[in-house]
């Protein structure tokens, strides 16, 4: 019953701005971790940004600088604010969520279905 939305893709221009969102719906218990991952064309899917629930983040070093993850705990939703976007950022974009449903519960990792994310000029 655990759902993973997210919203904010589509096409920009090089050097342009995105901001994704992730809503998590269904019943849980807590979230600890919330994450961006994104899979390119060819490529295997990477992490992008994560966040833990202290707002501790950590960041690929080819998006450091440019993109920003936080999270509204009160909403179950986790942002990724892309800034100065680079034609490489061309991908798929996914959600990510480490979470107890019940707390007798193991984190279990749940997925979004993703969001296309195209820069191009």
């Amino acid at each position: 019953q655990v759902q993973l939305v997210e919203s904010g893709g589509g096409l920009v221009q090089p050097g342009g701005s995105l901001r994704l969102s992730c809503v998590v719906s269904g019943s849980i218990f807590s979230i600890n971790t919330m994450a961006w991952y994104r899979q390119a064309p060819g490529m295997q899917r990477e992490l992008v940004a994560g966040i833990f629930s202290g707002a501790t983040t950590n960041y690929a070093d080819s998006v450091k600088g440019r993109f920003t993850i936080s999270r509204d705990n009160a909403k179950n939703t986790v942002y990724l604010q892309m800034n100065s976007l680079k034609p490489e950022d061309t991908a798929v974009y996914y959600c990510n969520a480490g979470l107890r449903k019940y707390f007798t519960d193991s984190i279990k990792d749940y997925w979004g279905q993703g969001t296309q994310v195209t820069v191009s000029s």
